[in-house]
C-alpha cells in the first residue's frame, strides 16, 4: 500500500522528463522482465494455457495498458492528488458495470454508496474545484474515469474467470502484452525513446516505478492478498490514494482545498460502503 501510494508522486516527477506513453511502456516492460526472472527461478515460468488467455488479455490490455496509459497521459494535465483519487473510484464503477452487464441489481447500501461517490466525483471535477479552461484538464479527468471503468471491468472478469494457472504465473505475460502496444503507440505519438535524457536520478525513479512499485507489489498482493479477507484487502487498497494524496502534498507541494477534502471524504465513504457490502456477500 505504501509503495503503490508513493509511486504516484514518483510518476508525476518522472513525467517531467519522460513522455507518458513511454513511461507506461518502461514501467511494464521492466516489471515484466523482473517477473519473468522471478517466476523462472521458482519454476513457474510457462506459457499460459488457452483457457487463461482471456484473463491475460483483459488484465494486460484493460487494466495495465488502458488504465495506466490513460492515467499517465492524464497526469500531465491533472494534479497528482486529483489523479490518484479519480483513478481509485473503481469500486463505484464496478457496481454500475455489474448492474448493466450482469443484471446484478445493487442493494440499497450500494445505491447509497454510488450516489455519495458520484457526488464526491462531481465536486472534485466541478468548475468550482477544477479550472475547466486549463489545457487538457477536462480530458485528463475523463481519461482517469475511463481508466477506472476499464479496471472495474477487469475486476468483474477476475471474479468470474476459472483460473487454471496462478495470477502470479500469468502476471509477466500480462505485463509483456501491455508493453508491446504501449511502446508502439509511444513510438508513433511521442517519437523515439533515444530523445529521453536518462540520468541517475531518472533511473532511480524508473526502478522504483517499475521493478519495485509494479512487479514487487504485484508479487506481494498475489501471494498474500488472498490470505486476508475481502474487506481487509479493499481497505488496504483504499489506503493507496490516501497515501498518494498525502505524499503529493509533502513531495510535490500540492494544495488541498476545502472542497477537495469534502469530495475526498465522500468518495472514501462510498468506497468503504461498497467494500463492506462486497465483504458480506463473499463470506
Amino acid at each position: 500500500m505504501l509503495l503503490w501510494g508513493l509511486s504516484w508522486p514518483a510518476t508525476k516527477i518522472a513525467l517531467d522528463t519522460v513522455p507518458p506513453l513511454w513511461l507506461a511502456a518502461i514501467r511494464f516492460g521492466s516489471a515484466a522482465i523482473c517477473l519473468f526472472a522471478f517466476t523462472a527461478m521458482r519454476g513457474q515460468l510457462r506459457r499460459p494455457p488457452r483457457k487463461d488467455w482471456p484473463i491475460v488479455s483483459s488484465m494486460g490490455l484493460l487494466q495495465m495498458m488502458a488504465f495506466t496509459g490513460l492515467g499517465m497521459i492524464a497526469m500531465t494535465h491533472v494534479d497528482t492528488g486529483r489523479a490518484v483519487l479519480l483513478a481509485y473510484t473503481t469500486p463505484l464503477w464496478g457496481v454500475i458495470v455489474s448492474w448493466l452487464a450482469f443484471r446484478e441489481a445493487p442493494t440499497r447500501v450500494q445505491l447509497l454508496a454510488l450516489v455519495i461517490g458520484l457526488a464526491g466525483i462531481g465536486l472534485i471535477v466541478s468548475p468550482f474545484e477544477m479550472d475547466w479552461t486549463a489545457p487538457g484538464a477536462l480530458m485528463g479527468a475523463t481519461f482517469l474515469l475511463i481508466g477506472a471503468i476499464c479496471w472495474s471491468i477487469v475486476i468483474l472478469h477476475v471474479k468470474r474467470h476459472c483460473w487454471t494457472t496462478t495470477p502470479l504465473a500469468l502476471a509477466p505475460w500480462q505485463m509483456a502484452l501491455a508493453t508491446v502496444p504501449l511502446a508502439g503507440f509511444a513510438f508513433v505519438l511521442e517519437g523515439s525513446p533515444a530523445t529521453i535524457p536518462f540520468d541517475f536520478r531518472l533511473l532511480e525513479l524508473l526502478f522504483f516505478i517499475g521493478p519495485v512499485a509494479t512487479s514487487a507489489c504485484f508479487v506481494i498482493s498475489a501471494e498474500h492478498g488472498r490470505r486476508i479477507s475481502t474487506f481487509a484487502m479493499s481497505n488496504f487498497t483504499l489506503g493507496v490514494p490516501l497515501i498518494g494524496i498525502t505524499a503529493s502534498v509533502f513531495f510535490l507541494g500540492s494544495q488541498l482545498t476545502p472542497l477537495f477534502i469534502v469530495g475526498l471524504g465522500l468518495i472514501v465513504s462510498a468506497v468503504v460502503l461498497t467494500a463492506t457490502v462486497a465483504a458480506r456477500t463473499t463470506r
